[in-house]
């Protein structure tokens, strides 16, 4: 698999168009930081890390509303392997004006665009959410 990040986001893309609970993906740390900040963020309900297998696994913990929607609307991998895309401190991009959140990964660490606005640091865009 050349990019397990594309493959993390679209399992659960799948999962909300398919109406499931929870979904398990195989885990690294770059996936459970972002797992992470999709929790503080109020995307998901929470996740969990397991340690069987020789890998590892993550499964997060979908949330929906009382009528059954999602609260992800959509999901976009901005930084793929083929096409990296950097952004500069000044040009952070704003995501449904400021109703979605932008992962980025930073010289600080993997952060949303409003922390890297706010510590004043750039860095490659990992994906969208809204």
């Amino acid at each position: 698999m050349t990019d397990p990040i594309a493959d993390f986001l679209t399992r659960i893309r799948n999962a909300i168009i398919a109406r499931k609970a929870k979904v398990e993906v195989p885990a690294s740390k770059i996936k459970a930081k972002i797992a992470g900040i999709l929790e503080q963020e109020g995307y998901i309900a929470g996740f969990t890390i397991t340690t069987e297998g020789p890998q590892g696994t993550i499964v997060v913990n979908l949330r929906y509303d009382g009528q059954h929607r999602a609260a992800i609307e959509g999901l976009r991998r901005v930084s793929r392997p083929g096409q990296r895309t950097y952004v500069a401190k000044d040009s952070i991009p704003k995501i449904r004006s400021g109703l979605g959140v932008a992962i980025l990964t930073t010289s600080k660490g993997i952060m949303t665009d409003r922390e890297a606005r706010k510590q004043g640091v750039g860095g490659e865009v990992i994906c969208e959410v809204w």
